[in-house]
């Protein structure tokens, strides 16, 4: 009876396991909780962070010139605000000519187009019966204008919440350069001297591979915005300037599609001006983008931060899929650091010439190449001695010792 007793007890073990488990979900589900709560703050701090990144070796540059860090740090931010403000105005004042400018071109499109379309299929439509269909029998204008009237306070909140987001940012990366040192010495006095050097390093490469990224990028761009604002001059286009820097600025940023997105709304600009200028700009956008990729674009990164072309796009493609914009914006340099730091604590070996690396040679020469490669390899283990028969060594240790005479 006591047997039994005892084996349908409870176990002692088993009540704290319970405990142990709710626990742990319970912090799940509160850190679970947080984490979505604060994942707009987290992507902010994200971005505040490589800003700072990429703006110290600039402040750097100051302080070894004996500038207090405080005003290297105001001065390094009010150039990058100009430059963000100066983007800005110039896509504000390329929306509005573009779409005044398709304003006024609209009645003569529309009659052009009205007149292919008769011309083609044999038809009578005239621009009259079309703004009568559009405007009494039809009710998309009301509809939009009743959506629009519903979404102004939805847009207004949108544009607060992004300039307190803007504010936000700009303040903590204001912060993180100033007190980048103190900064670093908070974390490394947390952490054994062995970890120290391992995360200084590590803060180093993000630095020079995030700074090395934003001034070879500002670079291309410069060099991009003044060849296509010179073009765009011959082309006698409105907005030369704006269109360049607008171009420059895309074009740089975005890797790999950027020079054809940023093409989209010059084209459109030359469309509502001169429609044969926008083939001649198509043109010249495809020959630009050669350039810069085999030519420009080579010789500005090989000092700075070089990450191929695929594996750029495809971290854009990531980090827009896990973080939106932001993400695409932040993706390469933070490839560049981690392809950086990879490079330098991942053993490398030394590879054999061999034709099926390059196959550059005929199909007929590497089949003779590896052929003649085989027999020597054959040669060279038949005259080396047999791995397999026992040493004298250890012939002697595995024969059975010698009896004492009794």
């Amino acid at each position: 009876m006591v047997e039994d007793a005892s084996s349908e007890r409870m176990p002692r073990w088993l009540p704290r396991a319970l405990l142990l488990a709710f626990a742990g979900l319970a912090a799940y589900q509160l850190g679970e909780w947080a984490f979505h709560k604060l994942l707009g703050l987290i992507t902010m701090m994200l971005v505040a962070f490589f800003i700072s990144l990429a703006m110290e070796p600039a402040v750097d540059l100051m302080t070894a010139r004996k500038v207090p860090r405080g005003v290297a740090t105001a001065v390094v931010f009010v150039l990058l605000f100009a430059a963000v403000g100066g983007f800005l105005a110039a896509l504000v004042t390329l929306l509005v000519e573009t779409v005044s400018n398709l304003l006024n071109e609209l009645p003569g499109l529309l009659n052009q187009l009205v007149d292919w379309v008769n011309g083609t299929f044999h038809q009578h439509f005239t621009i009259d019966q079309l703004r009568d269909r559009l405007l009494h029998d039809s009710n998309i204008i009301n509809n939009y204008a009743q959506t629009a009237a519903n979404n102004i306070w939805g847009l207004s909140s949108t544009i607060l919440g992004g300039l307190a987001q803007f504010l936000t940012i700009a303040l903590f990366s204001i912060y993180l350069t100033a007190d980048g040192p103190k900064l670093r010495r908070t974390i490394c006095s947390l952490l054994p001297q062995r970890r120290q050097d391992t995360v200084l390093h590590a803060w180093d490469l993000a630095i020079d591979k995030t700074g090395g990224y934003l001034y070879s990028r500002a670079l291309l761009a410069v060099i991009s915005a003044v060849t296509h604002a010179i073009f765009l001059a011959i082309l006698d286009l409105p907005n030369p300037i704006a269109l360049g820097v607008w171009f420059g600025v895309i074009a740089s940023f975005v890797p790999t599609i950027g020079t054809y997105l940023a093409s989209v709304l010059p084209i459109l600009v030359a469309l509502t001006v001169q429609p044969f200028d926008a083939v001649w700009l198509l043109i010249f956008v495809v020959l630009y983008q050669w350039f810069q990729d085999y030519l420009l674009q080579p010789r500005i990164t090989a000092r700075t931060v070089d990450v191929n072309a695929a594996v750029a796009l495809l971290s854009v493609l990531a980090g827009a899929a896990l973080l939106g914009a932001v993400g695409a914006l932040l993706a390469i340099p933070a490839t560049a650091t981690v392809q950086a730091f990879l490079s330098e604590y991942l053993p490398r070996y030394q590879v054999a010439a061999d034709p099926r690396i390059d196959r550059t040679a005929p199909r007929r020469e590497r089949k003779a190449m590896l052929r003649r490669r085989s027999r020597r390899n054959r040669r060279v283990r038949s005259d080396e001695p047999n791995a397999t028969a026992p040493t004298q060594h250890e012939a002697e240790r595995d024969q059975p010792p010698e009896r004492a005479p009794e």
